[in-house]
């Protein structure tokens, strides 16, 4: 009744179908009626279709039912073969894009050493013209050499940012059960020995938990806190707070300040690489910091966005 499968690949059967060892079919029925409630097996074959060679994938699923005080075998077969040719394209983009990042991983190492290098040296020599020879290049040659530097040292942190970025793209995701309160109380206290002077409340709300790869979420608190208390300078009297609130579609972090805050016309522009909505002269930074937190939350699976008005503030919120 159940002829082996693969007796399909032979013109004139196999010829011993009762006793095919690799009859998956056969063999998945012995296994049920051996008491195993429910048995279920892949399997591949070719079969001859239209004088065309085609491979396909069952997918055998065996059950004893019981029917009027007797015992009958429910056997269903489905064809997965769609199934496994989705499986097979989404191995094959897996692999490229792995060779991708392989690419990018050393294309940010040689960004590193082939631009640091020049850099270092245009550094360098700049330092000992202003050092050696100050008196042969007068005050507007130094002034010159002082705005060589400051460029070179954009450009170094410019670099280091990108690698940044890179990395937060990369590097494999090692999920836990973190201590958000703590990576944000952590970021604070950070800032605060840099500029112990400034007159700034941070507002963190306790035993805040999620699930996440502890390095990264402690780079995007790093960023928005950081963010906060950057455009909070000119504010006489600047809070920050971080918290979280559960909404219908999950828990929602957020960290808020009343410092500049930004023209909500432009938000769309905070997440992009480069991307400004302050001068330099007015806020120093390079527009990555914001890019590398969103990369950061959509690997988690998560989304951000902001919101804010101009000199009233802004609140930037995200998922994971």
């Amino acid at each position: 009744v159940l002829h082996c499968l693969y007796a399909s690949e032979t013109p004139g059967g196999c010829g011993h179908s009762s006793h095919c060892p690799d009859c998956v079919i056969r063999n998945s029925v012995k296994r049920a009626f051996r008491g195993e409630s429910i048995c279920r097996e892949t399997t591949g074959f070719t079969i001859l279709e239209d004088d065309r060679v085609r491979e396909v994938f069952l997918m055998i699923t065996v059950n004893i039912i019981h029917y009027k005080g007797r015992e009958f075998v429910l056997l269903v077969m489905d064809d997965i073969t769609h199934i496994k040719k989705i499986e097979e394209e989404l191995r094959r983009r897996g692999e490229q894009l792995e060779a991708v990042n392989r690419e990018l991983e050393a294309f940010s190492y040689s960004v590193s050493h082939d631009l640091k290098a020049p850099l270092r040296t245009i550094e360098g020599f700049s330092r000992t013209l202003m050092e050696d020879y100050a008196g042969n290049i007068g005050e507007q040659g130094i002034d010159y050499l002082r705005r060589v530097r400051t460029s070179v040292e954009r450009m170094s942190l410019l670099i280091d940012d990108m690698l940044r970025l890179s990395h937060a793209t990369q590097s494999p995701l090692r999920r836990e059960e973190i201590d958000m309160s703590e990576l944000a109380t952590a970021a604070a206290n950070d800032l605060r020995r840099t500029s112990p002077g400034r007159n700034i409340d941070f507002i963190i709300a306790l035993d805040i938990r999620a699930n996440a790869d502890k390095r990264l979420l402690r780079i995007v608190l790093e960023n928005l806190i950081g963010n906060a208390w950057k455009f909070t300078s000119k504010t006489r009297k600047a809070v920050v707070s971080f918290g979280a609130d559960v909404k219908e579609y999950g828990k929602v972090y957020y960290v808020r300040d009343n410092g500049s805050g930004f023209d909500s016309a432009y938000a769309d522009k905070l997440f992009s690489p480069f991307q400004r909505l302050h001068s330099r002269e007015e806020f120093p930074g390079n527009g990555i910091g914001l890019a590398t937190v969103q990369r950061i939350i959509f690997r988690h699976g998560g989304r951000i966005w902001a919101e804010g008005s101009v000199n009233k503030g802004a609140c930037f919120y995200f998922t994971l």
